[in-house]
């Protein structure tokens, strides 16, 4: 999708609560702007965002909620490797099938790693 469709908000410093109900306005407003109502994707950019933590992860939930009634869906870019990880900890990527960009590149919805173990003979059982 080009740039000039595509809706984008900037996410910058440490997140509070009282700043989320702004974002959400802006990502409601995102029906009126470029591809009319329908379809397409809002871009935020949390390059920005300066903490990693359990506000972000809250306001990035409640962003996928209004974009999810305004008919789009969230595109997270340029996202901290701390908030990346911490995102995928609390299963926000998986649970809402949030597309991750990072380096010019976009991840969905990527199966999670599995664990595997190996006992060697000998060892002591815990």
């Amino acid at each position: 999708m080009a740039e000039s469709e595509e809706h984008l908000i900037r996410v910058e410093g440490p997140l509070r609560p009282g700043d989320i109900p702004r974002l959400c306005e802006q990502v409601a407003a995102a029906r009126h702007g470029p591809g009319g109502g329908g379809g397409g994707d809002i871009v935020c950019d949390v390059g920005g965002v300066t903490t990693a933590d359990l506000t972000t992860v809250d306001a990035i939930a409640r962003l996928h909620l209004a974009a999810r009634r305004a008919g789009r869906r969230i595109r997270l870019r340029n996202p901290a490797p701390a908030l990346q990880t911490l995102l995928r900890l609390v299963g926000l990527v998986e649970l809402l099938g949030l597309v991750v960009e990072t380096g010019g590149q976009a991840e969905e919805r990527e199966p999670p790693l599995g664990v595997q173990e190996a006992v060697e003979a000998g060892d002591a059982a815990l």
